[in-house]
């Protein structure tokens, strides 16, 4: 079930999920993160942005997530709906596995549920100030609450561009980018999100929990 501007309900049917990838708007930094990647044994992309189709099943509202091991991280990001031909604008976390991510980036994005918040805008209530919109993450780390992410959505492609470049059917979810991490990219068990409008005053928030399950030989 999802909200809409905080009122109606929408009953959402999803059947196509993409993850965008390498969604930068700053070229420059996005081909030196390929590079640093490069070092550490990740292939580099095949394409600038990279979309990822993973399992429409991936999508949770739940609070609380299980992953393998201690190695995944979240992402937040902002969330592109399209349903009964109509476009909306949702939060949700890319959360991957980053170990496996050293072996295929494919993979790692198919290896864990991706949080979705339960309410979302209508695009075009925000298309004429989109970059203005908000996004933060932040982390349980040493029993205290840091900020992990932060930014505004002109760090990352246009939205309307990200949509143009994929045909993006009804009843389609895409995740459409991050922020790069404060200091590093790190696992946490408690993740705390925000999509904020400030030209609205408005806000959209997600928070999950993670447990790690164990890796049995």
């Amino acid at each position: 079930m999802i909200f809409v501007n905080g009122e109606e309900h929408l009953e959402c049917s999803i059947d196509q999920l993409i993850v965008a990838g390498w969604t930068g708007r700053d070229s420059e930094a996005v081909n030196h993160h390929i590079e640093e990647l490069a070092q550490l044994g990740i292939s580099p992309p095949s394409d600038v942005p990279l979309y990822y189709r993973v399992s429409d099943s991936l999508l949770t509202q739940s609070a609380d997530i299980q992953v393998l091991g201690n190695a995944s991280s979240g992402e937040v990001e902002p969330l592109i709906l399209r349903q009964q031909d109509k476009w909306y604008l949702g939060l949700a976390s890319d959360h991957t596995d980053r170990q496996l991510e050293a072996h295929s980036v494919a993979a790692s994005k198919q290896a864990c549920v991706k949080p979705v918040a339960k309410h979302v805008w209508e695009l075009d209530s925000v298309i004429n100030h989109l970059d203005d919109i908000l996004l933060r993450c932040s982390i349980k780390e040493n029993d205290e609450i840091v900020l992990y992410q932060s930014g505004s959505l002109a760090a990352i492609q246009p939205l309307q561009t990200l949509i143009n470049n994929i045909n993006l059917s009804d009843n389609a979810a895409m995740l459409c980018g991050t922020l790069a991490a404060i200091e590093s990219v790190r696992p946490a068990t408690e993740y705390y999100m925000e999509l904020e409008d400030p030209v609205l005053n408005r806000r959209i928030s997600l928070k999950y929990n993670v447990r790690a399950l164990p890796i049995v030989n």
